[in-house]
């Protein structure tokens, strides 16, 4: 499953490197893309969408 998600706050690489790193405690697997100059993240997963959403916000990112 693709997820393509809108993250506003992501502002630099590092936040694209945290986002990357909570999605990959939820699925190990998953290939993810994040983008700070357009604020989305294209998850490639297994994992339900609400428990990547859940795992992007506790790392203090929000996701619209």
């Amino acid at each position: 499953m693709t997820l393509q998600l809108n993250v506003p706050n992501m502002a630099c690489s590092a936040c694209s490197e945290t986002i990357t790193k909570a999605v990959t405690t939820v699925d190990p697997a998953a290939q993810v893309a994040a983008d700070p100059k357009t604020k989305q993240v294209t998850i490639e997963t297994q994992a339900p969408e609400t428990a990547i959403k859940e795992a992007i916000t506790a790392a203090g990112y929000t996701v619209a």
